[in-house]
């Protein structure tokens, strides 16, 4: 995907001084609670992530571009894939920027994004049950069509509620985007239209609701966001910190306690962090207080320690960066 020179400069900037995640879990854990690295070197742009809740430890992944309509099942305690999984009965895929998983373990996978202009008057997105064994497979899937009320949108974030199975998008907006809200139920006949609810409050990459719902994180390339659902009247809680990088995937774990938040690139690491809100400790900070003190978060929520070897690595980053070639 095409990202503009400041933001990569931005992102490295920030990243260089984002304060490492919490510590390890316990031994009751799933598989790739403490974070993992896809290792399979056909996943080179993962841009989405949903943790399995048919098989505990397994995470589902796939490119934004790739030789076909693909999603791979990613061992989180090995980082090795164990099934690279087909999609049929769907037509060729333009830019596939998210994927979940609602209620009766129906996988969706959103090919959502619109970076080239925001030109396409619909977008796709695709459902397939979750294959019961693990293996390389072809599954039907069913290709729905997605129009928003309000005109065509770029997007990367789409969540899928895990109780009522209901799928909201989040558009990609460098000045805050807002929560669409699709159909009860999606149709394979005719359009569904997602209408814009309430705004939010980041440059959004990737989103993704807690196993029981009450809340949901919004993650970006300097930081994140997590909201109390609360019934789809959201409410903002607090920040979270992200690592370095091209970032673009986050899902829960499914006892609910790490959030895990993906990269793009070859041998991606997903980095953990506590959820917010529920006993963590340094995966969230409050929005409570009226203003930012020394060593509280910046942009996003990523806390900044800047002092004269910050600034002599920020020049040194932006140097670079000016040598390297753009993506796509």
């Amino acid at each position: 995907m095409r990202r503009p020179f400041a933001l990569l400069a931005a992102a490295l900037l920030v990243g260089a001084f984002a304060v490492p995640a919490s510590a390890a879990d316990g031994g009751d854990a799933p598989a790739g609670s403490d974070g993992f690295t896809i290792k399979d070197p056909r996943i080179t742009e993962s841009s989405g992530l949903a943790a399995s809740r048919l098989h505990p430890g397994i995470y589902w992944t796939h490119n934004d571009q790739d030789t076909g309509p693909y999603i791979y099942a990613v061992d989180g305690a090995t980082g090795e894939t164990v099934a690279r999984v087909a999609l049929s009965g769907v037509g060729t895929p333009r830019d596939v920027e998210a994927i979940g998983i609602g209620p009766g373990n129906k996988i969706f996978v959103g090919d959502i994004g619109d970076n080239d202009g925001v030109t396409w008057p619909y977008v796709w997105i695709y459902e397939l049950p979750e294959p019961t064994e693990l293996k390389d497979q072809t599954v039907r899937a069913t290709q729905y069509v997605v129009k928003y009320a309000d005109g065509s949108r770029d997007a990367e974030s789409m969540l899928v509620h895990p109780k009522t199975g209901r799928v909201y998008i989040i558009d990609k907006n460098e000045d805050g985007g807002h929560l669409y809200e699709g159909p009860a139920k999606l149709s394979s006949s005719g359009s569904n239209v997602f209408k814009p609810t309430v705004p939010v409050d980041l440059w959004a990459t990737d989103a993704a609701f807690s196993p029981d719902g009450e809340q949901f994180a919004v993650r970006g390339y300097l930081g994140g966001i997590w909201y109390d659902w609360n019934g789809g009247k959201i409410q903002r809680k607090g920040r979270i910190s992200v690592p370095l990088g091209q970032g673009e995937s986050a899902t829960y774990t499914t006892d609910g306690k790490k959030l895990l938040l993906g990269m793009e690139g070859a041998n991606s690491p997903v980095k953990a962090e506590d959820v917010p809100g529920k006993g963590g400790g340094s995966g969230g900070g409050s929005d409570a207080s009226g203003g930012d003190s020394a060593g509280s978060d910046g942009p996003g929520g990523v806390t900044l320690k800047v002092g004269a070897v910050g600034l002599v690595l920020a020049l040194a980053a932006l140097l670079g960066l000016r040598r390297l070639s753009r993506r796509r």
